[in-house]
């Protein structure tokens, strides 16, 4: 079974043209946006994967965040099909786009949960 992060962070990587990654950089504060999509949990079977992914978008503005995190979340979950190696059967937004704390605070983070269902190609 593909790894959900290699075959999500090169697919928004391609569809925004800004960086993403399952960690992010060390130098994030001047790379912004960054996106950052991480597996964080979820169950499979034999042949198929339902991992929940964290997508997390970091911007130096609320709302260039906000517009990214949207843009993706609609993308997310019309994704249906063959990428990166995988077949994507559909996605489920379990929790929005919601502003959340980082450690700067110069930079704007908001993050959501999606539930993916995959195959391999």
């Amino acid at each position: 079974m593909p790894d959900i992060e290699a075959v999500l962070n090169p697919w928004a990587e391609a569809l925004t043209g800004h960086f993403a990654g399952a960690e992010t950089p060390d130098d994030l504060e001047t790379r912004l946006p960054v996106i950052r999509i991480a597996r964080g949990g979820g169950g499979d079977d034999m042949f198929t994967g339902h991992p929940r992914i964290y997508v997390d978008v970091f911007a130096a503005t609320a709302d260039e965040a906000r517009t990214l995190a949207n843009s993706l979340r609609d993308a997310l979950i019309a994704l249906r099909g063959p990428v990166g190696g995988a077949v994507i059967r559909g996605v489920r937004c379990d929790s929005g786009p919601s502003r959340r704390p980082w450690s700067n605070e110069a930079v704007y983070r908001r993050g959501a949960t999606y539930t993916v269902d995959f195959r391999a190609a």
